[in-house]
């Protein structure tokens, strides 16, 4: 170890924001390069090359001469977080996935409802006028019975009724067609 790693060594583990920068300076081509090569993006190897000096000046007191280079601290410090870029990157690869699959799935539910909407309104409009307009009040405006019967001016029984033997109609046309 020459004069000059020593005094740098000495002057980042007193706190001195000079050794950083001289850190930095020496070593920040590198630590940048390594990034760039393995992570492949301008972006992320600016932000590991920040976290590599930001973690290096936080744990500067850790570091022990005796075990070794400055140089091999620090490359040791770059691997671990080119290893934490990667897990951020493949985290953010499976959120993004899963929000896909997520809008997929919204998309094909949405997509079965307008179907079964389109379906519905082909056998409400096979019904009588009467029922029919009672089935859309119903299902479309989801008005309870009585609403409809006093929209409608009619018994409550009489629209119940008409409710019962609609959704038997209906129910027995959607089994045929899914028979067919």
């Amino acid at each position: 170890m020459d004069d000059t790693e020593r005094s740098l060594i000495t002057d980042l583990r007193s706190g001195d924001v000079s050794a950083i920068e001289r850190l930095y300076q020496r070593w920040g081509r590198l630590v940048y390069t390594l990034a760039l090569r393995s992570l492949g993006n301008v972006s992320d190897a600016e932000d590991v090359t920040q976290q590599v000096f930001v973690s290096a000046w936080q744990s500067r007191n850790g570091f022990n001469p005796d075990r070794g280079k400055l140089s091999t601290w620090l490359m040791a410090i770059t691997r671990h977080k080119i290893v934490d870029a990667y897990e951020a990157r493949a985290k953010r690869q499976r959120e993004l996935e899963a929000l896909m699959e997520s809008v997929y799935l919204q998309s094909m539910s949405w997509t079965d409802q307008i179907a079964d909407s389109v379906e519905m309104s082909q056998e409400l409009e096979r019904l009588e006028p009467v029922a029919q307009q009672i089935m859309r009040l119903a299902f479309y405006d989801r008005l309870t019975h009585t609403q409809i019967a006093a929209q409608m001016d009619l018994p409550l029984g009489t629209v119940k009724s008409h409710i019962r033997r609609s959704l038997l109609r209906l129910r027995a046309r959607l089994e045929d067609a899914d028979e067919s």
